[in-house]
């Protein structure tokens, strides 16, 4: 995509580093990623060595990883309920974390809503580790990890977006949230990008 590559190089100056990062891994749950779920994903199983590879060089650099689990109460679901009348109850199997996932050492954090800062630790929690950028991925790419990644930015937080560690439901929906959001508010990167970097530094 064109555009994306342009608006990289406009903001040429916003540069990864890992010794000021942390990694979101949104949602990847069981709802999302179990194929006799209704809500299953068919590009999500793809992203899951990728987020590894990064969970394991954040976890081995020290960074923080931050895992968020998403499920819903009639009480707290909000316009969740009216829009989508389906939730991830607590209660459910499907809302536990794949096993394919290493997050025996992620900050785990439980959120009710797309923006993973809303009614949440989450803000309080990079800020006690002085952290200034964030790294996306996860899912769903054009729902919680796009409105997370624009509630990171408006907080003041320097944000990288995973290309290839977010999925949702087609390829149409995930160009455009690249688009948009490379336009004002994340820098997409490449996994492999962000561990030769990682690679760099360690060196």
């Amino acid at each position: 995509m064109e555009y994306v590559a342009s608006s990289r190089q406009r903001h040429a100056n916003v540069v990864f580093q890992p010794g000021k990062a942390a990694l979101f891994v949104l949602d990847v749950q069981r709802y999302f990623l179990d194929f006799d779920s209704h809500a299953f994903i068919p590009s999500a199983p793809a992203i899951v060595p990728g987020i590894n590879k990064l969970i394991e060089a954040f976890t081995r650099a020290g960074r923080p990883v931050i895992a968020t689990r998403h499920f819903n109460t009639p009480e707290d679901a909000g316009m969740m309920s009216k829009w989508w009348r389906d939730l991830i109850h607590p209660q459910t199997a499907y809302n536990q974390y794949i096993g394919a996932l290493d997050l025996k050492n992620a900050i785990q954090i439980e959120k009710t809503q797309y923006d993973a800062f809303l009614y949440t630790s989450l803000e309080e929690t990079l800020r006690a580790h002085q952290i200034e950028q964030v790294v996306i991925t996860g899912v769903m790419t054009h729902l919680c990890c796009e409105t997370t990644a624009r509630s990171a930015f408006m907080r003041g937080f320097e944000v990288f977006f995973s290309v290839d560690g977010t999925a949702t439901y087609n390829e149409e929906l995930h160009r455009a949230s690249l688009l948009t959001l490379s336009h004002g508010f994340a820098i997409p990167v490449l996994i492999d990008e962000l561990l030769n970097q990682m690679e760099s530094d360690a060196a």
